[in-house]
């Protein structure tokens, strides 16, 4: 059998992806990238895979939220901070609830793509392309910005090399401090309606005073003061991909290096496909959305196909079915992975398959809903005595309103407010935090053996 090469998946079917009108142009930015620096390193990735292989052990915890699709117009320096200020309050709530690490793995910096359920789509009677995320084409309903346009990848390419940088700089330059995301934290339930929540902020609290105490501070421990912030997206655009992909001297594997890790989504699974092809050639941590079609023949392929070593930590299972079908489809592809010995770390997602139509015209995901898919995740984990390795969600630091109910109950009405997504709807700010309040005490029930308190 002959050596992977990057450039393999262009002999294979493809779907969801576009086609250029100007192949000269196509090529000419293809060669420019390959000229470009990788984004992430193989050093990276590689620690990324150990720490999700502690997760699929149960010895840490997955956190993997962001943008649903990155925009060039909204791009900011304070947004990247919202968003990453958020998943650190998050995390630090789950790690009091599981009692381990947090991996913290956010949608940025390279989700600029998204598949779309039909290609086309027709207004007041003309058709056109769909609108595929900024990294090809634009949400402009004008045959001119739905054209796909190869430049974009260029410009792609700067906005997440500069988030990256944003990024690296927070993470290690004090702003990612623990006593001070706790104060932040605070801030959240001191709020009327959040008092359900006081108490356990309250318990993270005595922790830390009692760790100053004992003289362990942000002075002294390096851990307190810093964190390991990973970058991943769905691995849409395979020109793309391609162009950033990188020989690592130190392995000799292949390196994507537009992400630290990176996904194949539920429409380009195809186990002869060309996403899963690219994938399965590279040394990145990969993660596989698993729909109610997913089935157990095509997930044994897809197994053997992504990690054939069965390496701990290379292959993360996102399922994403919605609430109230959880119980059809993840038994069944838990015994898979079960009857193949596989080594595999089990996320949820429970946004993709809550998006509904509300009564306004605006998409939205009931928060309600949300929260039921997880409380079932978690529940057939318990029965089957797997471990729910982490948590999967679209989210987002500002304070939009495009998701329904949460503690300051974003209504139908309320959507059209500051409805800023350019797909699917996000969590804001303080969906997101109580999301993982509500996920640290099913962790809690699960580390202690008693029964979940998540209302729903």
């Amino acid at each position: 059998m002959s050596e992977w090469q990057k450039s393999d998946w262009r002999n294979k079917p493809r779907v969801q992806m576009p086609d250029y009108t100007d192949a000269e142009a196509l090529k000419a930015v293809e060669a420019q990238l390959t000229r470009y620096p990788p984004l992430v390193f193989a050093g990276e990735a590689r620690t990324l895979k150990e720490r999700l292989g502690e997760a699929a052990r149960g010895e840490a915890f997955l956190l993997q939220g962001g943008d649903c699709a990155e925009s060039f117009e909204q791009f900011s320096a304070d947004g990247i901070r919202d968003t990453f200020k958020v998943m650190l309050q998050m995390a630090m709530v789950l790690t009091f609830g599981a009692k381990v690490p947090v991996v913290k793995v956010g949608r940025m910096a390279g989700q600029f793509a998204k598949p779309r359920s039909a290609p086309t789509e027709v207004k007041d009677g003309q058709e056109l392309p769909s609108y595929r995320g900024d990294i090809i084409n634009e949400l402009e309903f004008t045959p001119e910005s739905r054209s796909p346009d190869p430049q974009k990848m260029l410009q792609a390419y700067t906005q997440a090399a500069a988030t990256l940088n944003l990024l690296r700089a927070f993470s290690t330059g004090g702003y990612a401090d623990v006593h001070k995301v706790h104060q932040w934290t605070l801030g959240f339930t001191d709020r009327e309606e959040s008092e359900k929540y006081r108490e356990m902020a309250g318990r993270i609290t005595d922790a830390l005073e009692f760790m100053t105490a004992a003289g362990v501070t942000s002075d002294n421990n390096h851990a307190l003061h810093t964190v390991d912030f990973y970058t991943s997206h769905e691995s849409l655009l395979l020109e793309y991909e391609e162009a950033l992909t990188r020989l690592d001297s130190t392995s000799g594997k292949w390196l994507a290096g537009s992400g630290h890790m990176i996904w194949i989504g539920d429409r380009t699974r195809q186990p002869d496909g060309a996403h899963v092809e690219f994938a399965r050639g590279v040394l990145n941590p990969i993660g596989l959305k698993c729909g109610p079609t997913t089935t157990a023949e095509d997930l044994k392929v897809l197994m053997e196909k992504l990690n054939p070593r069965n390496e701990a930590g290379r292959l993360t299972l996102i399922a994403r079915f919605g609430a109230g079908s959880v119980g059809d489809h993840l038994p069944r592809l838990i015994k898979t992975v079960q009857d193949e010995g596989a080594n595999v770390v089990w996320s949820c997602d429970p946004m993709h398959g809550n998006t509904i139509k509300s009564a306004t015209g605006y998409k939205t995901r009931p928060f309600d809903s949300v929260l039921r898919e997880v409380k079932e995740f978690f529940a057939i984990h318990a029965a089957e005595g797997t471990i729910p390795g982490g948590v999967h969600f679209e989210m987002t630091g500002q304070d939009v309103t495009e998701c329904t109910g949460g503690v300051r109950a974003v209504t139908e009405e309320n959507l059209s407010d500051r409805y800023h997504t350019a797909c699917d709807p996000r969590l804001n700010a303080s969906q997101s935090l109580e999301l993982a309040f509500l996920v640290a005490e099913e962790l809690v029930a699960r580390r202690d053996g008693g029964a979940s308190s998540l209302a729903v």
